[in-house]
């Protein structure tokens, strides 16, 4: 059980993405909230999510329709920026995130005087994770490296640390998939100070039949190489 937090927990905002996770908003928003301020949003899910985490104790944001993931992430870390956020932190709907690497990471921040810290599970473990994930994954690192000049392991991981202002100079225009290494990008381009953090991703039974099917691995590979043509 863990009964300390960094940064006050007041400070601390978690930006949770989410598109139809009635199922398990409600518990994610629940573990979140004695660390800080919860805000969703709801990428026009055709559940309950939306008052699911609100009546959990979320701040509720919505988009009317999908966008997608990554425009989901801009408008949280707009939306904590605006609000004079410490500390962000971006957390998957899935329960596929441990809070204990989240508040670790935002910890870390502060002690090495850093711009964004990046979770890794290449550095860290990962718990039933798919061999063809992890090659697809691994692939995307490689790409990422290339594209970027920056020395990451783990190019898709959804659980990341960063001050408020870092927050505020990241511009995401990929919508979908393909954010994730967009986001390193804006890493590169902005000069931000940066370091990975070894975590551990939990595949549940629920995520990789929600989330972490393969033809989604394969479209993170498709979108990668059409956000490259398209700058």
């Amino acid at each position: 059980m863990i009964t300390e937090t960094p940064n006050s927990g007041a400070d601390i905002w978690f930006v949770v993405p989410a598109f139809n996770e009635a199922a398990v908003i409600g518990d994610v928003v629940k573990s979140l909230a004695p660390y800080g301020k919860v805000i969703v949003i709801d990428d026009g899910s055709r559940d309950q999510t939306g008052s699911t985490a609100e009546d959990a104790g979320a701040i509720l944001l919505r988009h009317l329709i999908n966008r997608g993931q990554g425009a989901a992430l801009q408008t949280g870390l707009a939306f904590a920026h605006m609000n004079a956020a410490k500390t962000v932190i971006t957390f998957d709907a899935d329960g596929q995130h441990r809070i204990e690497d989240a508040l670790r990471m935002a910890a870390r921040l502060d002690a090495e005087g850093l711009d964004i810290v990046l979770g890794s599970r290449f550095l860290g473990d990962t718990e039933n994770m798919p061999f063809m994930r992890r090659m697809v994954l691994s692939l995307a690192v490689l790409f990422t490296r290339a594209t970027t000049g920056l020395r990451v392991t783990d190019a898709h991981n959804g659980l990341r640390a960063m001050t408020g202002a870092a927050a505020g100079l990241i511009r995401l225009r990929q919508d979908r998939m393909a954010h994730a290494s967009e986001l390193l990008s804006e890493v590169a381009k902005k000069n931000l100070r940066y370091a990975e953090e070894p975590v551990t991703i939990r595949y549940t039974q629920y995520s990789l039949a929600k989330g972490q099917r393969l033809s989604n691995a394969f479209s993170i590979l498709e979108e990668l190489f059409l956000g490259l043509f398209s700058r």
